[in-house]
């Protein structure tokens, strides 16, 4: 049996096992078809592997630029958070600044509000006072008219006639004061005012007349220096000088009227003479 495969498969047919063979057979061949399947199915399979391979990768790649991406973001979100918060503060700021510039404002109206109220009543009492100037003016006329006769008659000093114009002058304004005549001012000496008042302090150098051009320039020294001793007399100053001329030649009294304005000096011109 061992040397004759004939004999051997006779005898195995007679045994039964030609068929067991033959399914051997079979399964072998079936088992065969079945590798090549699952070789097929493998390569098949490998190479949906090395597909999702190279997706995976690819997918990997996408979250490592989106997490890179991710993270600038952030970066960038937390750096535009900090600027809102700053702004934030800014603005908190300027809230802040605006509503104090607002009370100031607030402020600022009341007080021009209050400005203009003083405003209107200073331009009130300045019309009362333009009046009583009027008034005084005219009470000044008739002043002068009557004392000029007085003096004309009795011979009474101009010092007391330009005194007593200072006082009416004074009273206008609001002051009270008695101006002195011929007052002798202890500085330097002796210096001796024509007429002299302390409070307001106010000087003034009187002429009877001033013929020329000349005897104006001195008459202006002398009240330039009455001024000067008034107010180191009297520490303070001076509040008016005023020079009081009788007469004058109409050219004299011009150059009166320039060089007293110049100096901020009154002049107070009797009667101008031809």
């Amino acid at each position: 049996m061992e040397e004759d495969e004939e004999f051997r498969l006779a005898v195995a047919g007679l045994l039964g096992l030609r068929e067991v063979l033959d399914e051997l057979r079979r399964l072998r061949e079936d088992f065969h078809k079945f590798v090549q399947m699952e070789e097929e199915r493998w390569k098949e399979n490998e190479k949906r592997w090395e597909e999702n391979w190279k997706r995976w990768e690819e997918n990997a790649r996408q979250w490592q630029e989106n997490w890179r991406r991710w993270e600038e973001n952030e970066k960038r979100w937390q750096e535009n958070w900090r600027r809102w918060e700053e702004n934030a503060k800014r603005w908190e700021e300027n809230q802040r600044r605006w509503e104090e510039n607002w009370k100031r404002w607030e402020e600022n109206t009341k007080r021009w509000e209050e400005n203009e109220r003083r405003w209107r009543e200073n331009e009130r009492r300045w019309q009362e006072n333009d009046k009583k100037w009027e008034r005084a003016f005219e009470e000044f006329r008739w002043i002068r008219s009557a004392l000029t006769q007085i003096q004309e008659a009795l011979g009474v000093s101009l010092e007391f006639y330009t005194a007593q114009w200072i006082r009416e002058w004074l009273a206008a304004k609001g002051f009270t004061c008695n101006p002195i005549v011929h007052a002798a001012l202890l500085i330097d000496g002796i210096k001796e005012v024509d007429v002299f008042c302390p409070d307001p302090l106010v000087v003034a150098e009187v002429k009877s007349a001033v013929p020329t051009v000349d005897e104006a320039d001195r008459a202006l020294e002398q009240l330039r220096r009455a001024v000067e001793a008034a107010e180191k007399f009297a520490r303070t100053r001076i509040y008016a000088a005023v020079l009081a001329v009788e007469t004058a030649p109409e050219e004299v009294a011009r150059y009166l009227q320039a060089k007293a304005g110049e100096a901020g000096y009154l002049l107070v011109l009797g009667r101008k003479a031809k």
